[in-house]
């Protein structure tokens, strides 16, 4: 039997993470192995006892998600944690510095007990969990505030495949790999194929991490 996934709750509402560690300890293939309450005590935690996946709230004292994931999967970091950001969507306007900051994805506060579930071993699986449809609403709304950064002939995506950057540029608005068959008219391992080539290729941790680099560089219009 495999050993449990290890789960950090970080959330400052006591009863949020009461609901969230009666929810994850109830599965067998799931272990909590602490909480905190605010973002400095959720950093010293995963740092002291390394889970495989941290769930962290958005809004907390001390340190803010935001930086807490930052900290512990942002860039530049050498043991990066795999972080699961739980959000009220239509009240925190962070998910995508989130995402920035180094999440494996986000899942919204009103999601059901087995979402929950499912997105702990998502994540933990190395997946991200970022599903198409929150992906073009998380496009819509938070479009502004993408810059494209600076890029020279084609920038980071030179290394690229010309079918590989049509797959990434699907891939960013949001299409889920068997959209982008469809779309394409290949089959879903195919597509899968290309989207582990684009990550390697990029340097890239997961399908988050593509879709935020597809914005940033410009290669899709975050207006369109």
């Amino acid at each position: 039997m495999n050993a449990p996934i290890r789960v950090l709750i970080c959330d400052d509402q006591e009863l949020v993470r009461t609901g969230y560690a009666t929810i994850l300890a109830a599965q067998p293939d799931l272990e909590v192995v602490g909480e905190a309450g605010d973002g400095r005590a959720a950093v010293s935690a995963a740092e002291s006892l390394r889970p495989d996946v941290v769930v962290m709230d958005v809004r907390m004292p001390m340190m803010d998600g935001i930086q807490a994931t930052r900290r512990l999967a942002g860039p530049g970091v050498s043991a990066p944690v795999k972080v699961l950001v739980v959000t009220t969507f239509n009240l925190d306007e962070y998910v995508y510095d989130a995402l920035r900051a180094g999440a494996s994805g986000f899942l919204l506060k009103d999601a059901k007990p087995a979402e929950l579930i499912t997105a702990v071993r998502t994540v933990a699986a190395g997946d991200a969990l970022l599903a198409p449809a929150v992906t073009r609403q998380l496009i819509g709304r938070f479009a502004h505030r993408v810059r494209p950064a600076d890029t020279e002939d084609g920038g980071p995506f030179d290394v690229l495949a010309r079918r590989e950057v049509e797959v990434l540029k699907l891939i960013a608005t949001g299409m889920s790999n068997t959209e982008i068959a469809a779309s394409l008219v290949i089959s879903p391992e195919t597509v899968k194929t290309h989207v582990s080539r684009i990550l390697g290729k990029l340097g890239l941790r997961d399908r988050v991490q593509a879709v935020v680099l597809a914005y940033r560089a410009g290669l899709v219009d975050p207006g369109h």
